[in-house]
């Protein structure tokens, strides 16, 4: 028996049930297959998708922080359109 099974594990639901536009939930970051199955998980599963939710909330806080410093569009990464084009770009 693992020691992460010996303790149960909070569930991360803060009462803010609103999917974002990628599908997870605002307040908790979590899927929807992880909120419905969440009481079918055992406590190893309910960690590492609480780990999940932690790197989501970082990713979103990341994105938040640049578009206040005026960078945009860090996750597609859009081709400045005043750039020239590659020669090779004809290719795809």
């Amino acid at each position: 028996m693992e020691q992460s099974e010996l303790f149960e594990a909070p569930s991360p639901c803060i009462g803010v049930c609103e999917n974002s536009p990628k599908g997870y939930c605002k307040g908790c970051m979590r899927s929807r297959d992880e909120r419905f199955g969440w009481h079918e998980m055992n406590t190893g599963e309910q960690l590492q998708v609480m780990k999940l939710c932690a790197r989501r909330y970082q990713r979103v806080m990341e994105r938040k922080q640049a578009r206040a410093n005026g960078e945009v569009n860090l996750e597609l990464n859009f081709p400045d359109p005043s750039e020239p084009k590659s020669p090779q770009s004809n290719l795809l």
